[in-house]
């Protein structure tokens, strides 16, 4: 049976630039050897582009950036575009995929049901859109309001990015893009859904999910 030893990395609030460039030392020692971390911060007002994203999807012009104190910055990582703020975990699992032979589509699976779980543990019901990313919530009958968003990218076996969720968002910075890239659904936060909660919480709730998800998947690859 594998094992998963993994080192949680939390840095608090840290404007993208600098989390990045963590995420790229971090990336460097776990590809030579070092030990499968998860990064967790939030990120002052930023807006994202990933690799496949639309400009236009950003409805607003440098002025009112400046007006809402809100960055932009260009990623490698797979999707569009999206936003970044304070009230939102963020985390980054920077995994050795190679070294324990776990594919992309499996550690994304991983990633998600991990959300899923969490927020179930704060009765919020949450799952996965055929054809569409990240992780939504709603009813049968209901608007589908996504709560959270995934983008990855795997440079040399290692795994990168990863996802946002929405704790206590301001959601009004999300009037200014199309999130995604997708025009007829909303966005929710867990306090939006449930009342007031703090994102520690939710992100003690999210390494416990994620720990065992992660270890489950490995523990079932064959030795």
């Amino acid at each position: 049976m594998g094992k998963s030893n993994l080192h949680i990395k939390s840095i608090g609030l840290t404007a993208y630039a600098d989390a990045l460039s963590i995420q790229e030392q971090v990336h460097a020692k776990v590809a030579s050897g070092g030990l499968d971390t998860l990064i967790l911060c939030e990120h002052p007002h930023v807006y994202t582009f990933g690799k496949s994203a639309d400009r236009s999807n950003l409805l607003i012009n440098a002025d009112f950036l400046n007006q809402l104190q809100a960055e932009t910055f260009e990623t490698d990582r797979g999707g569009d575009i999206t936003y970044h703020g304070p009230g939102q975990l963020v985390g980054y699992p920077i995994i050795n995929l190679r070294k324990h032979g776990i594919g992309v589509k499996r550690y994304v699976e991983s990633l998600e049901a991990s959300i899923i779980q969490a927020l179930q543990k704060f009765n919020i019901h949450a799952y996965q859109l055929e054809k569409l990313t990240g992780i939504w919530v709603g009813g049968e009958g209901e608007l589908k309001r996504k709560i959270g968003a995934i983008g990855i990218r795997v440079k040399n076996g290692v795994s990168m990015h990863g996802f946002a969720l929405n704790v206590n968002t301001d959601l009004s910075y999300f009037q200014h893009i199309v999130p995604c890239g997708i025009a007829d659904k909303a966005v929710t936060s867990i306090s939006q859904e449930i009342g007031k909660t703090d994102i520690a919480s939710f992100s003690d709730e999210f390494v416990r999910c994620f720990e065992r998800q992660w270890h489950n998947a490995i523990a079932l690859q064959p030795t």
